[in-house]
C-alpha cells in the first residue's frame, strides 16, 4: 500500500489495508449466510460506490440470492449537495421479498434515510443494510445499520468502490484525506 497518493488535487493516506477489509467482509458474509438461510435475499447494492463491497459481500454469502443495483446520488465533489436522486431504479419485484441493501458508506445518512421510505412502500418482507463504512459523527438521518463493516471519523476516504470526481475506486485499500496541515 502507497504511503500517499494524490488524485485530482488532493492527497490521501492509507486508512485501512486490503486485507483488515477482506476479513471484515468476510465475517460479514458469514453472519449474512446465517441469517438468511433459506431466504433467498435480494441484495441491492447502491451505485456507484457499493459496487466492490457488493460483490465481495455477494461472494462472501455463497447461497442463492439475486443482485440488483440503484444509483442514487448527493455528492459532488467531497461534500453531500443535500439533495438525494434516483439516477437508475429497482428493476426488481421487491413485494414480500427480503431486501439487503448493500451500501458502501453511511455519513449524513440523507440518502439511505429517503431510499428506505420509497423501499418500504414497495411491501418488501423486511429491509436491512449493510455498510462497508459507517461515520456517526455525521449522521443527520437516523439509520438502522445491520451489519456493519468499519465505524470511522468524520474524513473523507477513498478506494475499494469509493472516489474523488471519479478516481480512486479500484483502490484494493482505503485512503483518507490529509489534512492540510500534515503536508
Amino acid at each position: 500500500m502507497p504511503s500517499h497518493i494524490t488524485a485530482h488535487d488532493l492527497t490521501f493516506e492509507p486508512y485501512l489495508g486490503e486485507a483488515e477489509i477482506a476479513q471484515r467482509v468476510k465475517a460479514l458474509g458469514q453472519q449474512i449466510q446465517q441469517d438468511y438461510e433459506g431466504k433467498r435475499p435480494l441484495f441491492l447494492a447502491i451505485l456507484n460506490g457499493a459496487f466492490v463491497f457488493a460483490a465481495d459481500l455477494v461472494r462472501a454469502v455463497g447461497t442463492e440470492c439475486d443482485v440488483a443495483f440503484v444509483r442514487l446520488a448527493s455528492y459532488e465533489g467531497t461534500a453531500s449537495t443535500g439533495k438525494v436522486s434516483t439516477v437508475i431504479g429497482l428493476d426488481f419485484e421487491v413485494k414480500n421479498r427480503h431486501i439487503l441493501i448493500v451500501e458502501d458508506i453511511v455519513d449524513t445518512g440523507r440518502t439511505l434515510h429517503h431510499f428506505m421510505a420509497e423501499l418500504q412502500k414497495m411491501e418488501p418482507a423486511s429491509v436491512a443494510l449493510a455498510a462497508l463504512l459507517y461515520k456517526p459523527e455525521a449522521l443527520q438521518h437516523p439509520v438502522k445499520i445491520d451489519y456493519l463493516g468499519f465505524e470511522i471519523p468524520n474524513k473523507f476516504v477513498v478506494g475499494y468502490g469509493l472516489d474523488y470526481d471519479g478516481l480512486c475506486r479500484n483502490l484494493p485499500s482505503i485512503y483518507q484525506l490529509v489534512e492540510i496541515e500534515k503536508l
